[in-house]
């Protein structure tokens, strides 16, 4: 795995290092000791996957509060999506800073997103999958979110947002 900052404190872009051959490739998308070894947790209590059949489909931007706040590792299954996480963290260095990867099925591409910060998507693709691991079960009195397009984060979304919950057009703005 290769692992590079993906732009605010301790989010980071994994990409799969493939060895190839004739009979295409094989690569490691998970190795709970090489995050471990930077200091990221590794533990996977829950695995969960989301399907959009429109793109333009938004998800997000949710969390969970402590003692449920959760490390995401998101990758897309089939499709395309421009998967983003914000930093909620007050006291971290980039607090209201956002990081987004286009994730695609080809690209095999997955984003880490620490605790304390809201992460979402919004599928590029028709029948796009996207597939997320947590270090937390979801603890629906915990979950949370904050708006799209929250002017406190300004996140510069590739595509027009088609499709959104009212869940997710509900959020309030951020606070402070």
């Amino acid at each position: 795995m290769l692992l590079r900052d993906a732009g605010i404190e301790g989010a980071f872009i994994i990409e799969p290092e493939r060895r190839e051959d004739e009979r295409g490739y094989f690569a490691r998308m998970f190795c709970d000791r090489e995050l471990a070894e930077r200091g990221l947790v590794g533990s996977i209590l829950q695995v969960n996957t989301g399907f959009s059949p429109r793109a333009g489909t938004l998800r997000g931007l949710h969390f969970q509060l402590p003692p449920h706040a959760e490390v995401k590792i998101a990758r897309c299954l089939r499709g395309a999506v421009f998967d983003v996480a914000v930093d909620l963290r007050p006291d971290s260095p980039t607090y209201k800073r956002w990081a987004g990867v286009t994730l695609t099925e080809e690209n095999g591409t997955m984003l880490y997103v620490p605790a304390g910060c809201a992460h979402g998507y919004l599928t590029l693709a028709a029948n796009t999958e996207l597939m997320y691991f947590t270090s937390m079960a979801y603890a629906p009195a915990a979950a949370r979110g904050v708006r799209y397009n929250d002017p406190a984060f300004a996140i510069a979304w590739p595509a027009k947002v088609e499709v959104v919950s009212k869940a997710d057009l509900s959020w309030p703005d951020l606070a402070g």
